[in-house]
């Protein structure tokens, strides 16, 4: 699919981790990635069923080789040894209890790491949890915007057994056109327990 905002191919190219993609093979997945078209943004997984998503999601990290940052409970990082584990893998720390304080952070982040000239990619899942809701919150799409970055959408399918970035698109503001897009790209993707994937529409309010 042409994609006008971030044309193929893309100027970032990692080679990640050939062992963890062959183990990946030997399991029955195959991770698809071609790149990234800038050194910050936001990658939106969906669908988010299982607390399996994550296990496959960190070797799918490793396997792209792409220098990745998710959010965790900060309560997490308080644990010994996990908490270390977490920030090796690429955890943030943050307190879920306020969202616009997450994004604030996170862009601020990401602003620093612009002018330094360093890779920050948020890697999220748009639910915010595995159970299904009347859709998805908002946070990936602000953070995408306010901080003027790419927002790639990446399909996590159980059915195909693949981890597939599809496209990266410049959000523009126009929730319902750029929601159009991001329905186009991941949808008919099937989670683990693929009844509880929530629908590609932003919550109001969230």
């Amino acid at each position: 699919m042409a994609n006008a905002d971030f044309p193929r191919p893309h100027p970032l190219q990692f080679s990640g981790s050939r062992l963890v993609r062959g183990v990946l093979r030997l399991v029955g997945w195959t991770v698809h990635f071609d790149g990234l078209p800038a050194r910050q943004g936001v990658l939106a997984v969906y669908p988010h069923t299982s607390n399996w998503d994550t296990v496959v999601l960190l070797a799918g990290k490793v396997a792209m080789g792409v220098p990745m940052v998710f959010l965790s409970k900060a309560s997490l990082f308080r644990v010994p040894l996990l908490g270390r584990y977490l920030r090796w893998m690429g955890g943030m720390p943050v307190d879920r209890s306020s969202p616009a304080s997450v994004t604030e952070q996170v862009t601020s982040a990401m602003a620093k790491a612009h002018e330094a000239g360093q890779y920050y990619w948020l890697t999220l899942t748009p639910e915010g949890t595995r159970s299904r809701t009347e859709g998805l919150r908002s946070g990936f799409y602000r953070i995408a915007l306010e901080a003027n970055v790419p927002l790639g959408l990446v399909r996590l399918d159980y059915a195909r057994r693949e981890i597939t970035v599809v496209d990266f698109i410049r959000v523009s503001g126009d929730r319902e056109a750029d929601m159009a897009r991001v329905a186009q790209a991941l949808d008919g993707a099937k989670g683990l327990h693929h009844a509880q994937a929530s629908p590609l529409r932003l919550l109001d309010g969230k």
